[in-house]
């Protein structure tokens, strides 16, 4: 995940939220990760000035939550960068960015990147 929040943050205008996984599932479907752990590699995008927002999503729960809010207290938000001059109708983030231009006639979105396809 850590590539695409790299990128994303280059070339958003607006503000980047992360909310990883605990971790990748195991052979059971469950989470081994931390609640330390995770908090320590989400503290990372903090750090390193990525991110505005940040979150957890499969396999954290409340405590995970807290460890976060503790290990990114203090550390400055990411500076949302100026717009463009020109205008962009529309950017969309999956595997790669995205820009959607006038010659461009139809678009169809999904989860482009989740290959497990949650509902």
């Amino acid at each position: 995940m850590s590539s695409f929040i790299q990128r994303l943050s280059k070339i958003a205008n607006t503000y980047v939220h992360a909310y990883p996984n605990a971790g990748l599932p195991n052979a059971m479907g469950g989470y081994d990760e931390t609640a330390e752990e995770f908090s320590q590699h989400v503290k990372r995008y903090a750090l390193d000035g990525l991110v505005n927002m940040v979150g957890g999503c499969c396999g954290t729960t409340p405590k995970f939550t807290a460890a976060l809010k503790k290990a990114v207290a203090g550390i400055d938000r990411r500076s949302v960068p100026e717009p463009p001059n020109h205008y962009i109708p529309m950017m969309l983030s999956g595997m790669t960015e995205f820009i959607l231009t006038q010659n461009i006639r139809f678009v169809n979105v999904g989860e482009r990147c989740n290959i497990s396809g949650s509902v």
